[in-house]
């Protein structure tokens, strides 16, 4: 009977069933523990009043008492007395007696604490538009005016808690010990919890509030516990009034007065006895379905226990071979440390033989030179005048000679004390760390969607799908291409997902791509390669995204102008890396001289200013009469010859040779602008509002120009 304890205690207290009222949703709760969680709402928030009568079920709309539950079920918190209560912002705390309690946010008046009337021993009236929350369910509903009067009491559960607490016939035990529970000493008549001596003085101290519970013997407190007598079954409507029928409809026992005041009227009905037998054999059949369950249950068991014995002999097993493995590498490694260490010891004895040398060489000279200056001083003091003049002469150059070798690097150690060898033991330890068990295979090859794979402009779009029949678990994806040119794959996409669209491929290029899926043991094969073909003209727009945001385009981001009369930039959405390019720009309106400039830039050039006043940008502005290349703020190669309206600016640009250079109205203006051009750029143009140019991307390459090589096709890549 010890694992029908759980059934048998309240879900707020944790103690045994005192009392115990059905709520509509089936569940139980203690009478008193039923008030403490009681919440009092404003009129104005109230929800629409349901009765707590033995109605059934179908009495309580559970949608509109979910909405307008006090508190959500993420919390399993309970309000009380203090006016409005939302869901708690506080801590939960628990009382001495394992209560789940939340603080109200208003302190209770004195008129609404849980406790019973004096000398009655009945509990108070219920506030009008009280609220309750099933702890259990988290479900809400509105009391009427009887209170929790309206709800029934099971005295079932009651007859089986006495009943099961009558065969504990033994020493009652604390109830707050975590761990073996010792004998309780005392009860708590106002807490109904029994203590052992050190949960007592823990958790019950006699001071302040507690000082005035009683505390009596475990004994006394049990047989107070059954004190009250179990009543005669009465309706909850009609107090005065025994249940006698039952009404199938409501699903709840009712009495002859229910029947004469019209609520059951229209109700099937039948005899108290006859559904008490029917029910019990319905409970008996359920039983008998879910004792099968536990005969299973049990065999499981013996199943899972008998698994315990083959899990710890295969476990010794496993780690002896781990230990043994362990053991390897660790042998491996400290070959290797002495190996290390050995080179260490040389550079060690090398270092000190060179400083050695040096000390000894440098003590000598240090000896020398000593000798000289204590020889020179002596000199000095003698006061024969010709005798110093006969030697004086040597003993300079002697004194010179000595301090320029002390002067040619001669102070300078030879050897650094600092050893420069410094270990590599990030891949060794990367590798440590990546060190793991292998449970299951390697991912097989993924398949290419052809159907769902395309290429357009200079990007393509790739989709795979995992084999069919395959069961094998997946952590992601790698996808690879090559240069375009025939090169080695490199990877360009790491991921989960199963479809990935590759931007900034270059132009009038075939590539071919291959996929595939790793998971903890490895990585799998490869995908079928599939071969893939770029645009062949290098067709694009002005990007809206980049531009100023005094930029105007218009005519699908192919016409552009701008709305101040400050320079402006705009580049293309496509960059280029190979290849030859080639694009024109119509001059639609000229007004007032203004000299707009044309070119290229990398993605991070400075907007605001005229293109290629930073190092970002090569470009050649130009007005009505002349034209001048800039990069960097410097300019150079002014050419005679401008532009109107109705004008058209070439840009070519040749990756072949590095080179770029600039047409006015299909004739070459000036030099060759810049060259040693490497990496990527985008087409660009700065004006402002003076000026309106239309693009024309993806034309041929000149007539008089001849490309690289590499691009002898002559087809605009």
């Amino acid at each position: 009977m010890d694992e029908m304890e759980e059934e048998l205690k309240c879900p707020v207290c944790g103690s045994f069933f005192r009392e115990p009222i059905i709520l509509p949703c089936s569940h139980n709760i203690c009478l008193a523990c039923a008030r403490n969680i009681l919440v009092q709402t404003p009129d104005a928030e109230s929800p629409q009043s349901s009765r707590a009568s033995g109605s059934g079920v179908s009495d309580y709309d559970y949608l509109d008492l979910d909405k307008m539950s006090l508190y959500s079920e993420a919390d399993s918190g309970y309000g009380s007395y203090g006016g409005f209560v939302s869901a708690p912002t506080t801590p939960c705390q628990k009382s001495p007696n394992g209560v789940r309690v939340f603080p109200p946010t208003v302190p209770p008046p004195p008129q609404a604490q849980h406790h019973l009337l004096p000398h009655t021993g009945v509990l108070p009236p219920v506030p009008r538009n009280s609220c309750l929350t099933c702890p259990q369910c988290h479900r809400s509903l509105t009391l009427d005016d009887r209170g929790l009067r309206g709800f029934p009491k099971n005295r079932v559960l009651e007859g089986v808690v006495d009943r099961y607490q009558q065969s504990k016939a033994a020493a009652l035990k604390c109830q707050l010990c975590e761990k073996s529970p010792r004998e309780a000493t005392v009860m708590c008549e106002q807490c109904d919890v029994f203590y052992c001596d050190p949960c007592r003085l823990r958790c019950h101290p006699p001071r302040g509030p507690l000082a005035k519970h009683r505390l009596v013997p475990p004994a006394q407190g049990r047989i107070s516990r059954r004190a009250s007598p179990r009543k005669i079954s009465t309706c909850t409507e009609h107090e005065l009034e025994n249940l006698s029928m039952y009404c199938v409809q409501c699903k709840t026992p009712v009495c002859y007065q229910c029947l004469e005041d019209g609520k059951h009227s229209t109700h099937e009905v039948k005899a108290l006895g006859a559904m008490w037998k029917l029910h019990k054999g319905q409970l008996s059949q359920a039983l008998n379905v879910l004792s099968d369950r536990a005969t299973e249950a049990k065999e499981f068991l013996v199943q899972l226990r008998n698994m315990v014995q083959h899990i710890q002999e295969n476990g010794v097993e496993f780690e002896a071979c781990l230990v043994a493995q362990c053991d390897a590498l660790i042998e491996a490694l400290n070959r290797r440390k002495a190996q290390l260490l050995s080179r260490v010891t040389k550079e060690h004895e090398h270092k000190l033989s060179v400083v050695r040398d040096q000390i000894s060489h440098c003590t000598v000279k240090l000896r020398q030179t000593t000798g000289l200056m204590e020889y020179c001083l002596e000199v000095i003091k003698e006061n024969d005048p010709s005798g110093f003049l006969q030697i004086s002469d040597a003993l300079i150059r002697r004194v010179h000679m000595t301090e320029n070798q002390w002067g040619k690097g001669s102070l300078t150690p030879r050897m650094s004390s600092d050893f420069d060898l410094t270990l590599d033991s990030g891949p060794l330890l990367q590798t440590i760390h990546q060190l793991d068990f292998v449970q299951m295979k390697v991912p097989a090859a993924p398949i290419l969607q052809l159907e769902e794979c395309c290429t357009q402009t200079n990007s393509t779009t790739l989709s795979w799908k995992q084999p069919p029949l395959s069961t094998i678990a997946v952590d992601g994806y790698i996808l690879e291409l090559d240069d375009g040119n025939g090169g080695q794959f490199r990877e360009v996409y790491v991921g989960t997902e199963m479809i990935c669209t590759v931007d900034g491929l270059h132009f009038n290029s075939t590539y071919k791509s291959r996929v595939k899926a790793f998971n903890s043991s490895g990585v799998g094969q490869y995908s079928k390669t599939l071969v893939m073909q770029t645009s062949e003209i290098a067709w694009f727009t002005f990007d809206t995204a980049s531009a100023h945001p005094d930029i105007i385009l218009s005519n699908d981001n192919l016409t552009v102008t701008c709305n101040s009369y400050d320079d402006r930039v705009v580049m293309g959405n496509t960059g280029f890396s190979r290849g030859v390019h080639y694009w024109e720009m119509t001059i639609d309106r000229y007004d007032n001289h203004p000299d707009p400039a044309f070119g290229i830039a990398r993605a991070d050039v400075m907007k605001d200013v005229m293109l290629g006043k930073d190092d970002k940008a090569w470009a050649m502005y130009v007005d009505n009469n002349r034209s001048w290349f800039m990069h960097n703020n410097s300019h150079t190669n002014r050419t005679d010859g401008g532009i109107s309206k109705g004008a058209t600016v070439g840009v070519l640009l040749d990756f072949s040779r590095g080179i770029l250079l600039f047409l006015i109205n299909d004739e070459q203006q000036g030099p060759v602008a810049f060259n040693t051009l490497e990496g990527m750029y985008y087409p660009a143009i700065s004006l402002n509002r003076n000026v309106q140019v239309t693009l024309h991307s993806g034309l041929p390459i000149p007539d008089f120009y001849t490309p690289g090589e590499s691009e002898a096709a002559g087809s605009v890549c």
